[in-house]
Parts: structure tokens; C-alpha cells; sequence
């Protein structure tokens, strides 16, 4: 029951999220997958003009298919694979190293798990794509035309960007949530949980408080997507190739350089950007606020602020 909970949490996260930054997804996705040249207001106001407000959230669902269960994965097996380490060495926390390792182990098997949702989504809104029926549709001729194993084309620079993704993701998030709670201010707010354990509403029992929850989740997600976004780029073209002209990752990163140099690999960059940094505030406000209304156990050894306390930690 815990765990359906923690992946409930991981789930509303992913949904809510991804509804909210929709838009700025879609103009991302005409920048990386149909090259798209124009500025992003006139990209919007083409978007507008042809397909109304709905064309803004234009495989959303399929977005929030994909997403859902990426990102509760994705919670989900961070907490878990921290909690394993914080068993392994016997401490009271782990070291930078570790919530690295951990956060990379993350990115590894959500992707693995998930791509075939990724792949499917990619195809859709590539040029052509309308005219596939939407999900099943996009499914089914991937596999008359191209086999089973076309679901999982790009594995590879997927595998490749998201390990050090979620090693930054989560890194950041919990190397700057851990600062915090050594600092003076973050003991203060500790001892004031624990003597106030029972009159604090849900939003009170975030131990970073809403504000500084929403500010270090947006941190994270923007070194997470600056370190990483070529090989979201590559991976992208990879997945629209077909199987009568496909070439290796590598020989697509090549192909896009030459084609149009460094600049080719950040194409869409910046609506990334405006996307991802309110997207990733948002996760991991809402994870861990329902993490609390769930009441999620953590399986730590040791948590400063649980212990004693009589109410959900939303460590």
C-alpha cells in the first residue's frame, strides 16, 4: 500500500506538471523534431492561427501517458535506490557521490521502462504524423512498418542522457535541500515541525516550505536540462529515422553539426528552458505535497525531521 501511495504521489506530480507547461512543450518539440525557424512569437502565432488554443497541448495525453508513469518511476526508485545506499554504508546521509549514483540509477530504469510511450509521442507530432489515428494508430504502424524493437529506437542516447539527467536532478535538488537543512535557519524549521507536529496543515509539513520546495525543484530541472539537452536533441532525430536510411546516434550528432553546427544541438533551447524550469518546480512541489496528504512512510534510517515527530516526513 506505501508504495502504490509513492507512485500515486510521483503520478498527480507528472499530470499536473505536464498539463501546466503543455504549451511550451509543443513549441519545444517544433524547434527539436521539424526544425522550426521562426522566433517563439511567431511560432505561437502560428500554432494559434492553424490549430486554435487546443493545438497548444497537442499530444498532451499521450504526454501525460508517457510522463506519468515516467515520473513516478522515477520518485519512486530515487527514494528507493537512496534509501538502499543510506542502508549499504551504515550513515545518517549520503555523500554528493551517492545521491549522484542514485539519481543516475533513476534515469537508467525509468527509460527503459517508459521510451516505447516516448517513441510512440515523438512519431505523432513529426511531420506526417496526423494522419496515423492517434495512439494505437501511431502503434500499430510502428509495427507493421518497422518491427517491435522500433518502440525502442534511441535507447541508447536515452540511456545516455538520462543517467547523468536524473544524476543532476536529483543531485542538485538534494545537495541544496541538504545545505539548507544544516544551515541554522533549516534547524530552526526543523525543531519548529517537530514541536508543532500536530496543528501543521499539509503545505506547513514541507520541509523546505512551499516557496524554497518550488525554487530548488526549478534549480535542479535547469542544470538537469542544460547538461543534457544535445543528446535530447539527438535522440529526437534518432527516433523519426526509418529503418531503410537509419544511421547510429553518433552518426546523427555528426549529421546535425555538419548540417548546422553546435548551435543545431541547443535548437529549442530556451522554450526548454521556459518550460522545464516551471515543470520541475511544480514536480516536485506537488510529489511532495502529496507525498504528506498520502502519508507516504520513508524508509530512512535516519530522518532529522520523522523522528519523534508523529506526522509524515516529506524527505
Amino acid at each position: 500500500m506505501n508504495t502504490t501511495k509513492h507512485l500515486w504521489a510521483g503520478t498527480v506530480a507528472a499530470m499536473v506538471s505536464r498539463t501546466f507547461v503543455a504549451p511550451l512543450e509543443r513549441l519545444k518539440l517544433e524547434y527539436v523534431v521539424r526544425g522550426e525557424q521562426k522566433n517563439l512569437f511567431e511560432l505561437t502565432q502560428k500554432i494559434a492561427a492553424s490549430q486554435g488554443l487546443k493545438g497548444f497541448w497537442k499530444g498532451n495525453f499521450v504526454n501525460i501517458l508517457r510522463t506519468a508513469p515516467f515520473k513516478s518511476i522515477n520518485f519512486y526508485a530515487y527514494d528507493t535506490y537512496k534509501n538502499q545506499l543510506l542502508k549499504l554504508s551504515g550513515k545518517e546521509e549520503n555523500t554528493n557521490f551517492k545521491r549522484f549514483l542514485a539519481g543516475a540509477a533513476v534515469g537508467i530504469t525509468a527509460t527503459l521502462l517508459c521510451i516505447p510511450l516516448d517513441t510512440i509521442r515523438t512519431k505523432m507530432v513529426a511531420p506526417g504524423g496526423e494522419a496515423l489515428g492517434g495512439i494505437i494508430g501511431a502503434f500499430h504502424h510502428m509495427i507493421q512498418t518497422e518491427g517491435f524493437f522500433s518502440l525502442y529506437k534511441g535507447i541508447v542516447p536515452s540511456i545516455i542522457s538520462m543517467a547523468p539527467s536524473g544524476a543532476v536532478y536529483y543531485g542538485v535538488y538534494d545537495i541544496l535541500k541538504s545545505a539548507f537543512l544544516h544551515s541554522l535557519e533549516g534547524k530552526k524549521r526543523i525543531l519548529h515541525m517537530k514541536q508543532q507536529s500536530e496543528e501543521l496543515s499539509a503545505l506547513e509539513q514541507l520541509e523546505l516550505g512551499p516557496l524554497r520546495t518550488l525554487v530548488y525543484g526549478a534549480i535542479a530541472g535547469c542544470c538537469s536540462e542544460v547538461a543534457t539537452y544535445p543528446f535530447e536533441v539527438v535522440r529526437r532525430h534518432f527516433q523519426m529515422q526509418v529503418q531503410a536510411t537509419k544511421i547510429s546516434a553518433l552518426a546523427t550528432t555528426v549529421k546535425l553539426v555538419k548540417q548546422g553546427g553546435v548551435p543545431v544541438l541547443y535548437a529549442g533551447l530556451t522554450p526548454s528552458l521556459l518550460q522545464v524550469l516551471p515543470s520541475a518546480a511544480i514536480s516536485y512541489f506537488v510529489y511532495k505535497f502529496m507525498k504528506i496528504v498520502l502519508k507516504v512512510e520513508s524508509t530512512c534510517i535516519v530522518n532529522p525531521i520523522k523522528k519523534n515527530s508523529g506526522f509524515a516526513s516529506a524527505s
